[in-house]
């Protein structure tokens, strides 16, 4: 909802607004993205989001995963120096060019913004006070960069256009004008559907 290019008042945007949120449960998201997060070249601030007490039923798991929440906020926080990593391949025995080539893909920057979100579990309720903060902290985004976080132009072009192809692909509308890319997508679309 934040991420807009004018402001309130009609001035342009100077500033990064609306970063953009997704996520994954547990030790996933590690092997998913954590390796952007840590080394990419974006620096982007990360919310890690744990419950205290498990609802779950299998012995030990609960705790290897908060291991895991607790592990990358330090992780992020701290980082690797090349002194570390010299030091921690030195021990496994590596020397010379072939330790040295490997150090600078070991290096992690650290001073990766995160904050720590711990519930005391998850529940329906727990898990709407979690929603209705994030909410609030759009609005009050919204409020110091005097954007308006309720309007959703950005959305409108992609419904207007969508009300066209939808008539192309239901064959209420033989064809419009479209780029190659979106010609040949609806083409595509035809093919595989020629049966129905």
């Amino acid at each position: 909802s934040n991420g807009k290019q004018t402001q309130i008042n009609g001035n342009p945007v100077n500033f990064e607004t609306a970063p953009i949120i997704w996520g994954e449960t547990g030790i996933n998201g590690q092997h998913a993205f954590f390796q952007l997060l840590h080394q990419g070249t974006h620096i982007s601030p990360i919310d890690l989001i744990a419950s205290l007490e498990s609802r779950g039923s299998l012995p030990g798991h609960h705790e290897i995963l908060l291991a895991n929440v607790f592990a990358q906020a330090e992780a992020f926080m701290r980082g690797k120096t090349a002194d570390e990593v010299r030091e921690e391949l030195t021990v496994q025995g590596m020397k010379g060019e072939a330790l040295e080539a490997l150090v600078p893909h070991k290096v992690f920057a650290g001073n990766r913004p995160t904050n720590t979100l711990l519930m005391s579990y998850l529940d329906p309720r727990n898990l709407g006070s979690l929603i209705a903060a994030y909410e609030h902290k759009i609005f009050v985004q919204g409020v110091i960069w005097g954007i308006n976080s309720f309007d959703q132009w950005g959305v409108e072009l992609g419904k207007q256009l969508a009300k066209t192809i939808h008539a192309e692909l239901t064959g209420k509308l033989k064809s419009a004008q479209h780029d190659s890319s979106t010609r040949r997508l609806i083409q595509l679309y035809r093919q595989a559907n020629k049966s129905k």
